[in-house]
């Protein structure tokens, strides 16, 4: 909560993600991790299981099976990705 000589640290965030579209394997990560975590499972290295045996495709387009270690990195590329449009940057 923000007051009034602190400004409010969430502010903008609602709109973060809307400098560039989810790209296609991103939007399918997304829907795959939904599901898994919507089923009730908590732990990483089951969720990379999981999102191995559902043929969802790395979005970096990297060759491998998900691995925990993966998971960590393809989030952090995305991340890094829709941070780098929010602030303008290629």
């Amino acid at each position: 909560m923000s007051s009034p000589d602190q400004p409010d640290p969430n502010r903008g965030l609602e709109r973060q993600g809307l400098k560039r579209a989810l790209m296609p394997a991103e939007l399918k990560l997304a829907d795959g991790l939904e599901r898994i975590f919507q089923s009730g499972v908590k732990d990483y290295a089951q969720v990379a299981l999981l999102l191995q045996q559902n043929g969802v495709q790395l979005p970096s387009g990297a060759a491998g099976p998900w691995t925990v270690a993966l998971l960590e990195t393809e989030l952090k590329l995305i991340n890094a990705s829709l941070d780098r449009a929010y602030e303008g940057v290629s």
